[in-house]
């Protein structure tokens, strides 16, 4: 487990830039960021891109369509973000 946080950004999409927002002051390098439901649709925005990689889950990713890749973005399935939950020391989630 490292020292550091995962944040889950589970906001609608009306409110998922003002979160994205807020991360940019508090988010470390070693810090990853989870896109879950609507906010997924804000992966291509500059802000995000800055932040590294960044994790979709696979189910919310079909909302994107096959042909939205983005070199930022890791899909991932739930086994997958349970052992990134355990991970991290924190895990913090802005709706």
């Amino acid at each position: 487990m490292s020292n550091s946080t995962l944040y889950l950004v589970q906001a609608s999409y009306a409110n998922t830039l003002q979160h994205i927002q807020q991360l940019a002051s508090l988010i470390n390098p070693e810090d990853a960021i989870i896109l879950m439901g609507e906010a997924v649709l804000h992966i291509a925005d500059e802000q995000i891109q800055q932040f590294g990689t960044c994790y979709v889950l696979e189910n919310d990713a079909e909302i994107l369509g096959k042909s939205m890749n983005y070199s930022h973005m890791k899909v991932i399935d739930y086994a997958a973000f349970a052992d990134l939950c355990l991970r991290f020391k924190r895990c913090i989630s802005l709706k």
